[in-house]
């Protein structure tokens, strides 16, 4: 597989199907998330962590990618998320409603294995469409 076929993969299958057993062979154990200028180790562990909180919120959400754009080993992923809101998030109760969210991702794979993850979701937008916040 190419760097965007595995990228595309991981979110689509691994991410999606919560096969979490599958992380050491997609996620460097040096993995750096990048979020701006910051940058912090996370690993497999790091990230296994990650996958399991968003599952506890959205035990049934999938990622499609939409579109992918690739420089050098840089792979840039618009995405949609979908799942059903059954746990607390930011102390937002369960709504039990399917939310959906895009966003993109940011990574960098080397020798198969993403060695760098960042991006960004648009949790705002999709929280002000299904009536979970509200203007102050």
């Amino acid at each position: 597989m190419n760097n965007k076929e595995i990228i595309q993969y991981f979110y689509e299958v691994v991410v999606s199907e919560n096969l979490l057993n599958e992380l050491p062979q997609y996620i460097s154990k040096d993995c750096v998330q990048k979020v701006g200028g910051n940058e912090m180790v996370i690993g497999i562990d790091g990230m296994r962590q990650h996958l399991e909180a968003v599952k506890k919120t959205y035990p049934d959400y999938t990622m499609e990618i939409i579109r992918q754009y690739e420089d050098g080993e840089t792979v840039i992923s618009e995405f949609i998320m979908r799942g059903t809101h059954k746990g607390k998030f930011m102390g937002i109760a369960p709504t039990n409603k399917v939310i959906e969210m895009t966003g993109v991702d940011i990574d960098k794979v080397v020798n198969g294995k993403i060695v760098e993850h960042g991006g960004a979701v648009n949790t705002f937008d999709a929280f002000w469409e299904n009536g979970l916040i509200k203007p102050v």
